[in-house]
């Protein structure tokens, strides 16, 4: 079907779209792993459910479908090198990506960015294959405020970084 605008004028035009930067890990029987992701939203918050797109010609599209498992790290202000680290702009593959950064785990056992700016621990509930991406559908079981108050946002293919919005603790 013709639209009047070509695919390339589509993925140009959604780099006007700003996003947080999140890297979404997960762990269990298929390894450890993790991608940078800006497809990434809230669903509900009964039960508090996120959105999470992954290209399906990803290397770890089955991996983290066979895991079960992921965790949403918003990145913060400078944190820019794990995003590109987890979006394979660096020579480091695999398990070697968690030497950047400090992580820890929480219940669902996947990676959990100690200083994101917040981190969610989810369950894949469902998942469904669209088009060229797979939408997995994410109940969170845990919430992690890390210690980096300020946002990073990714518009016109650079990151900008957001103050602090507040200084009261996530309840």
């Amino acid at each position: 079907m013709d639209h009047g605008f070509s695919r390339e004028q589509y993925r140009e035009a959604m780099t006007r779209m700003g996003t947080a930067v999140n890297v979404v890990t997960s762990a269990g029987p298929a390894g450890r792993l993790g991608f940078t992701a800006s497809a990434v939203c809230s669903v509900s918050d009964t039960p508090a459910t996120l959105l999470v797109c992954m290209n399906r010609n990803s290397a770890q599209n089955a991996a983290i479908k066979e895991n079960g498992v992921l965790c949403v790290n918003t990145l913060g202000a400078g944190q820019e090198e794990i995003s590109a680290v987890f979006a394979g702009q660096t020579k480091l593959r695999g398990d070697a990506r968690f030497q950047v950064g400090l992580w820890c785990v929480l219940q669902t056992g996947a990676p959990v960015l100690s200083d994101a700016a917040v981190s969610f621990d989810c369950l894949i509930d469902q998942t469904m294959e669209v088009f060229t991406h797979s939408v997995l559908i994410c109940r969170v079981q845990a919430i992690s405020e890390g210690n980096n108050p300020s946002g990073l946002c990714y518009f016109g293919r650079t990151y900008h970084a957001f103050p602090p919005c507040r200084s009261d603790p996530i309840r």
